[in-house]
């Protein structure tokens, strides 16, 4: 009897998603560590990123929240109807319970924070792959919380233009950075400054640095 034929290994095609090249390469190490995972292309933006899976048509998108340009969260909801074979996982710094499921609420099949990328990652990737939901531990045993931080409410798109303020970026650069009227970003500012009940800019850097919200500089 001659052996055995060896089986197949069905490959998961996944497209990064995040602003940061340094970023996508660990990731990209990460997962093409695994033989059933191949990554088949990148992107540093939500347009991008929509552009990739139109084109590759992959199992299973890694999308960062907070990138320049279009709302994640947007894109989330447009793949949900126009891809729903695309299961899109979320690797974020935000361990925010509101914004988490807003995320899963948009249609994301998983939610795990950047820090615990190594132990996490290739457990969300398979199984939004196979159509399951994969929620990091600490993240989910926050989801339904009651008594909710004033940070917890707010949206994606406040926290990443807090998390540019804290960068010191004005409201024009902002504007620009994220393809916004500069009245629409200072529109946000008053609602972060309202929600948070803080004033000050140097106020509003301290809450950002102590809840891991800033930006990244490319």
């Amino acid at each position: 009897m001659g052996p055995m034929p060896r089986k197949e290994v069905v490959q998961i095609r996944v497209v990064l998603a995040d602003d940061h090249a340094v970023v996508r390469s660990a990731l990209r190490t990460l997962l093409d560590a695994e033989p059933d995972l191949t990554v088949v292309s990148e992107a540093r933006d939500a347009d991008t990123a929509h552009a990739e899976v139109k084109s590759e048509a992959p199992e299973v998108l890694l999308l960062d929240l907070n990138m320049p340009g279009r709302s994640s969260l947007d894109l989330i909801a447009v793949l949900r109807s126009s891809h729903p074979d695309t299961g899109v996982v979320v690797l974020t710094m935000e361990n925010q319970p509101a914004l988490a499921q807003e995320a899963l609420d948009a249609g994301a099949r998983g939610y795990v924070l950047k820090q615990a990328a190594e132990r996490e990652l290739v457990a969300a990737v398979h199984a939004a792959a196979g159509g399951e939901l994969y929620v990091q531990a600490e993240v989910k045993s926050r989801l339904g919380q009651t008594g909710a931080t004033a940070a917890d409410d707010l949206t994606a798109r406040e926290s990443e233009v807090l998390g540019l303020i804290a960068a010191g970026h004005t409201s024009g650069q902002i504007a620009e950075r994220l393809d916004l009227s500069v009245r629409t970003v200072e529109s946000h500012r008053a609602h972060i400054q309202q929600k948070l009940r803080l004033g000050s800019r140097p106020e509003l850097v301290r809450y950002a640095l102590d809840r891991g919200l800033l930006s990244l500089s490319d």
